[in-house]
């Protein structure tokens, strides 16, 4: 153990749980951000299981739902200091292309990918900013960047306006990652985006579909989340830590 603490949000299943577990094993007190409760301490379970932690050790249940603003508050009353904040709740509900994505399914995602991540960030800003060395990585994804979404890339076909409340919230996300950077640089903060590739996780269709393991993106999440001071802030890296263009 030691003295630094963590937060991932959306981290009772999928590629946050696993996040949050490297996390522990690392010897951070992990905040596990779970809008759950029951499913949450499930996880925090599971992790101190993995870990070989005494349950409440390396991982702690933290009841956060990212789009109840008045629950984001009471959360961050519980943390008195963080050196890392990983923004990992998302969702994509609808692949579709935008001429067939109804306002109201923009608007419920974006609520959670982006509306969400600057309530969370904010909320916790106080609590990193008592942190020598704090760390903010938001997970986007590689369907966000324009350059590889018109250009052949290495993870996906381009030319598909599929999924455009998702990709589109994710760019977003993106954006707000270099304001970020720029604007909290001068504290001492690294703030960083991660394209974790597509998972086999319950996101959507394609993703339960895929047969890759989250395991292996959380992998890219912790290398962000404990960059040295010397590390890159303001950047967009793939899982295999690869720099991925906006």
């Amino acid at each position: 153990m030691n003295d630094r603490t963590a937060l991932v949000t959306g981290a009772n299943k999928g590629i946050g749980k696993h996040i949050a577990r490297l996390l522990a094993a690392e010897g951070l007190t992990v905040y596990v951000g779970s809008r759950d409760r029951g499913l949450g301490q499930r996880a925090v379970e599971e992790i101190g299981e993995e870990i070989g932690e005494e349950i409440g050790e390396g991982a702690r249940l933290l009841v956060l739902d990212v789009t109840d603003p008045d629950g984001i508050a009471q959360a961050a009353t519980h943390v008195d200091r963080l050196d890392v904040l990983v923004n990992n709740a998302g969702i994509s509900p609808t692949l579709a292309p935008p001429a067939d994505t109804s306002v109201e399914e923009f608007r419920r995602t974006y609520e959670t990918n982006v509306f969400g991540v600057v309530a969370v960030t904010n909320a916790f800003l106080p609590a990193l900013r008592r942190s020598p060395h704090p760390r903010i990585v938001n997970i986007s994804s590689g369907t966000a960047s324009l350059t590889w979404s018109t250009n052949p890339n290495p993870q996906f076909t381009p030319g598909s306006g599929g999924a455009a409340a998702y990709r589109s919230s994710k760019a977003a996300l993106n954006a707000l990652t270099v304001l970020y950077a720029q604007t909290l640089a001068e504290d001492g903060f690294k703030v960083n985006a991660l394209a974790p590739g597509i998972r086999a996780t319950d996101l959507n269709p394609l993703a339960a579909a895929a047969g890759n393991d989250p395991a292996e993106a959380a992998h890219g999440a912790l290398r962000l989340a404990l960059l040295p001071d010397d590390g890159p802030t303001g950047g967009f890296f793939s899982w295999d830590a690869t720099p991925v263009p906006w």
